[in-house]
């Protein structure tokens, strides 16, 4: 590793890195902790969260007890430099600040996480995302625009998605083609709600519309877009192949068919109850017999197909690691390349009836599927990030992919805007030719 030491150099020069973050829930809180307590080379100057007294948390949580309140960039600065603790109540505040180097964004809300995250970019911040939602949504304008201001929009280190696309760039750098970059789940229900995992959420703390997103499949479709939009793989049907497989992942090289992935030209997926979990896995190929042969050696099977596996991710403990590659190396954990590749698109988890409202990620009534960037737009498929707050025009049965025609839209939301937006710059593109 060289993030170690470049961090220790800027401790040690008294120029750390400096922060703002944006949500003080479970991850914003556990962030923190771990950047105060632990973390030399990086300095939080902010912390916003529309509930106030969550970012007073973090920062108590963090062992910090006297926190003030910037209401101005100025105030913002002048508290920095005397290296006091702050709150602020606009994230403007932070996402306008020139002495903020990166803003981390850790809400899981879309409409909300993309106003911040659209203003830091145009600010001139890099900016290190901990909201799949969004990247899953809008990942490939936002991308797009971080580049075209040369700034880092990244996901981060230590969740599932950088994790496989640290092992993609691990495998390619040794010369294997990877074709599958998988998730290993330990429950895929897609009929889950907020009452049945209300009890898990309270007792690790969390809350129980985030946990939901987790069972039903939900947030593994969005990790695996952004995996997608990053690698320029596809899935091989609408909700990934999935299923469940018991033995240990080494053993998934038998569990997909060499001539399809190499037809498909690799894909996202995932098992449920392999063994080690959690975990990631990517399953890279390689032809020559010669090279095989040192793979063979090397104790990684006998070919064509090979399993490489990281059978943890650390999340929070790992976001430093992300800030230090965004503000010091310029590289992002995972970045969208292009443009859509996969979509998360919103299926009815019960009979919807004419009428109803949908409510929002992990809820009652949607889960979100993986499907084809081209599939998605050929069908005009509603997606998840997008449903929150739709009305239904006519009734939808279980199961049922959403239509935009099946729904009303809400009125004046920037994430429409920027959907049309992305659609204009990426899809329109494509359908010319």
């Amino acid at each position: 590793m060289i993030v170690d030491r470049a961090l220790e150099q800027r401790a040690s020069d008294g120029n750390p890195i400096r922060i703002g973050i944006v949500g003080a829930g479970f991850m914003g809180r556990a962030i923190t902790r771990q950047i105060v307590r632990r973390v030399p080379g990086i300095q939080i100057v902010g912390i916003f969260n529309r509930n106030r007294e969550r970012a007073l948390e973090a920062w108590r949580a963090a062992g910090v007890e006297e926190v003030r309140t910037a209401g101005s960039v100025a105030a913002l600065g002048d508290h920095a430099a005397a290296g006091r603790a702050v709150v602020v109540d606009d994230p403007q505040v932070l996402t306008d600040a020139g002495i903020v180097d990166v803003l981390v964004e850790t809400t899981g809300a879309v409409e909300f996480g993309a106003r911040v995250v659209t203003r830091a970019l145009e600010q001139g911040r890099h900016v290190v995302l901990n909201n799949a939602e969004l990247d899953g949504t809008l990942g490939p304008l936002l991308h797009a625009m971080a580049r075209r201001n040369d700034r880092i929009l990244t996901g981060i280190d230590g969740d599932q998605p950088a994790v496989k696309m640290n092992l993609v760039r691990f495998v390619r750098t040794i010369g294997l083609r990877p074709l599958v970059c998988g998730n290993v789940k330990g429950l895929q229900d897609p009929y889950r709600t907020p009452l049945t995992q209300a009890a898990f959420a309270e007792r690790w703390g969390q809350d129980a519309h985030k946990v939901t997103g987790f069972a039903d499949g939900t947030k593994i479709s969005y990790e695996q877009a952004m995996v997608a939009n990053a690698t320029g793989f596809g899935v091989a049907q609408r909700g990934m192949l999935g299923g469940d497989f018991a033995g240990h992942v080494d053993e998934l090289v038998h569990h997909y068919d060499l001539d399809r992935l190499l037809e498909l030209g690799g894909i996202v997926d995932y098992v449920v109850g392999a063994r080690p979990a959690p975990g990631v896995y990517v399953i890279a190929f390689e032809e020559e017999p010669s090279e095989q042969q040192f793979l063979r050696l090397y104790k990684m099977g006998d070919g064509p197909l090979y399993v490489f596996y990281v059978p943890y991710h650390l999340c929070h403990y790992e976001v430093p690691i992300t800030v230090a590659r965004a503000a010091l190396f310029d590289d992002a954990a995972i970045a969208g390349a292009a443009g859509p590749v996969v979509e998360v698109v919103a299926t009815a988890k019960t009979d919807l009836p004419a009428g109803s409202t949908i409510d929002g990620i992990g809820g009652f009534t949607t889960y979100g599927q993986c499907e084809n960037a081209g599939v998605t737009d050929a069908e005009q498929l509603l997606p998840m990030g997008v449903a929150e707050g739709c009305r239904l025009v006519r009734d939808v049965p279980r199961d049922a992919s959403l239509r935009y025609d099946d729904v009303v839209l809400p009125e004046n939301r920037l994430v429409d805007h920027l959907r049309q937006l992305q659609h204009a710059e990426f899809l329109t593109a494509t359908e010319a030719h």
